[in-house]
């Protein structure tokens, strides 16, 4: 599990999520978990809680391939 602040460059975070090959799962508060990766409609709710954030949002996130845990580790750290 990672817990992320996107403080910029949501979209870009998204794209970088789509381009994973396992999932990418949103933990909810409820212990739901919703796989967000290539759901272009959970994605749209997320940018537009993102926006009305004034461009702040915070993820928990489980993603099982640990190649795709990487490549949205270091997007976060190359975007900080």
């Amino acid at each position: 599990m990672i817990k992320l602040n996107i403080l910029r460059n949501m979209n870009g975070f998204l794209q970088k999520v789509n381009e994973c090959d396992g999932r990418v799962n949103l933990l909810h508060p409820d212990g739901r978990k919703e796989n967000i990766n290539k759901q272009y409609e959970i994605q749209s709710d997320l940018l537009q809680k993102y926006r009305d954030n004034k461009n702040c949002l915070k993820l928990s996130l489980d993603i099982t391939n640990p190649k795709d845990y990487m490549r949205i580790i270091f997007y976060t750290i190359e975007n900080c």
